[in-house]
């Protein structure tokens, strides 16, 4: 791994695969490190002719902090779902497509297929709004258009996930808190064991904690609102995944993504919950590459998991 100086901020990355072969940025979600996307699904993408690049979205993870910049409290989130009061965020959803745009700039890639994962899909449907030429298409998985009419997620994914705070800030207490949290919104139809969750979680924690992060970033999103109308002027070809049974973004949210891109192809994969689950990757490798690689047909389709 290496980092990329952007703006003034410092940004983790790595690489995967031929460095001549089609660039593809790949960007992960709330809170979220980069290794969410892991080697397997990387190579995967790799293996059907792409250059991947991963990295560390600014808060989170190895890249940059925002030491100092406050976040609104738990209750002002409560407030402004219940009453749309305005939310300041230390920085929006766009600085986050500008910082994407940069790590392209960084690497000398003109142009890059883009694909992001929750609020990465967020970022790369602005990054694809405002940087068109940046972007040969754009794969927007388990995400939202924004859209406050859309169904929210299960009450006890927000309770335990926005709400509820680990028992104490022991590792060990901020690990069942995590562990829990992915069991909550992971695959019912790929469900992982709990020793897996705790390998993998543990490795993320060591790797970096920062809760800070995570609320900044969540500032962003509450502010950014509806993105419908932002949407309806994207002409990249654009994919969009979603999970059958994800319980933090309803499928609902993934049909009204692609219900909004003109020319938008919707894949919905049963047993898919808010992950990406290890039996899935290749799965979904093969349908990003199909749509990168120009042989998706136009128009929104609806197709399910083999």
């Amino acid at each position: 791994m290496a980092q990329l100086t952007v703006n003034g901020l410092e940004f983790e990355y790595d690489t995967f695969g031929a460095s001549d072969a089609e660039p593809l940025l790949l960007i992960m979600g709330l809170g979220t490190q980069m290794t969410a996307w892991s080697p397997e699904f990387c190579n995967a993408l790799a293996g059907h002719g792409h250059y991947v690049v991963r990295f560390d979205n600014r808060d989170i993870g190895l890249s940059s902090k925002f030491e100092g910049a406050a976040a609104p409290g738990r209750l002002r989130y409560v407030l402004n779902h219940l009453f749309k009061l305005n939310l300041n965020a230390p920085y929006s959803l766009d600085d986050m497509a500008a910082d994407a745009v940069g790590v392209l700039d960084a690497l000398d890639f003109e142009s890059a297929h883009v694909v992001g994962a929750s609020m990465g899909g967020m970022i790369g449907q602005l990054l694809t709004v405002n940087h068109p030429e940046r972007v040969k298409s754009l794969t927007s998985i388990m995400s939202s258009s924004g859209d406050p009419k859309l169904p929210r997620a299960k009450p006890e994914v927000v309770q335990h996930i926005f709400m509820r705070r680990p028992a104490s800030s022991n590792p060990a207490d901020m690990l069942e808190h995590t562990v829990r949290a992915a069991q909550l919104i992971s695959s019912p139809g790929y469900r992982r064991s709990d020793q897996e969750w705790r390998e993998l979680i543990s490795a993320s924690l060591n790797r970096s904690f920062y809760p800070q992060g995570f609320a900044r970033q969540l500032a962003a999103i509450v502010a950014d609102g509806s993105r419908v109308q932002r949407l309806r002027t994207i002409r990249t070809p654009t994919l969009v995944i979603h999970g059958r049974d994800d319980p933090l973004v309803p499928v609902e949210c993934g049909i009204d993504t692609a219900r909004h891109v003109q020319g938008a192809t919707l894949e919905i994969l049963d047993g898919m919950g808010h992950d990406l689950p290890p039996p899935l990757i290749e799965t979904i490798a093969a349908r990003i590459a199909r749509h990168t690689l120009g042989a998706e047909p136009p128009g929104i389709t609806e197709r399910r998991a083999n």
